[in-house]
């Protein structure tokens, strides 16, 4: 019986985050928390008010199950639960964050045909400005869906998508940050290399991707029209625009990209 809206098994760096953007949607009454590391989940729970049970109680009492194991840990996960699943007679949601695994794995792990939501949020979800793509069987109703994006509304953007694209997807969204840190830091070390105090660096140079970002999404204009508008003639930004083109920035991105897509489609065959 679904006495809890959402539970957790699995408190990491993303379930976690999750939480803790569900929390500002619903009570703490209607949270449970699982993790195979008792205390992490204690502390987790101490600052959402909520409650801490185990895998089981989670697959028992909760009706949206989010299932924030690794890949690579997922079968024995669900083998643990799958039992329990099977004896509820009423609905509940799985959704599932392993990287990788498609929805028709995790039916065939189950060896059942439940409703299940296959979600790829990134790390920003942690302070409300994440990217989540979702897609989802055909057994998910049309109000489920529209709670579980009501649930994670503080959580960012969520963005339904064909589950055949959402590997290439979270390549961008969910490796990207990764991508976006180690540029910011990049800026920030060759601002100090040229005077500037380390943390002034940093600001300036994270202010700049936000606004950067912003402006993308604000006006709807081309990265490259963005680029161009910055780019006087004969002046500084368009001779840092030509080292990073003789530097293979382009390529040395989109080989990143490209990287984490081939090893997020291995880990879903492991």
């Amino acid at each position: 019986m679904s006495d809890y809206k959402f539970g957790f098994i699995g408190v990491g760096n993303m379930g976690s985050a999750l939480a803790i953007a569900v929390s500002k949607s619903v009570s703490g009454n209607e949270i449970m928390l699982a993790d195979k590391f008792a205390n992490k989940a204690q502390v987790l729970s101490n600052n959402l008010n909520c409650d801490v049970y185990d895998n089981t109680a989670v697959a028992a009492r909760a009706k949206f199950i989010f299932l924030g194991v690794k890949p690579q840990m997922l079968k024995e996960t669900l083998d643990g639960i799958a039992d329990t699943l099977a004896r509820r007679t009423d609905r509940f949601i799985l959704v599932s964050m392993a990287a990788g695994v498609q929805i028709s794995s995790i039916k065939e792990m189950l060896g059942a045909n439940y409703p299940i939501i296959r979600i790829m949020p990134n790390t920003p979800v942690l302070v409300g400005e994440g990217m989540i793509l979702y897609t989802c069987n055909d057994e998910v109703f049309m109000d489920e869906i529209s709670e579980f994006c009501d649930g994670l509304k503080f959580a960012g953007k969520l963005d339904k998508i064909p589950e055949n694209l959402i590997d290439a997807a979270s390549a961008v969204s969910g490796c990207g940050p990764a991508f976006v840190y180690m540029f910011a830091e990049s800026l920030a070390d060759a601002a100090v290399e040229c005077g500037l105090p380390r943390a002034k660096a940093i600001e300036y140079a994270a202010q700049t991707l936000l606004g950067s970002a912003k402006m993308i999404l604000k006006t709807s204009k081309h990265p490259a029209e963005l680029k161009d508008e910055v780019c006087s003639p004969a002046g500084s930004t368009i001779e840092g625009v030509h080292a990073l083109e003789n530097s293979g920035f382009r390529a040395g991105v989109m080989n990143a990209v490209k990287s984490s897509y081939k090893r997020t489609k291995e880990l879903g065959k492991n």
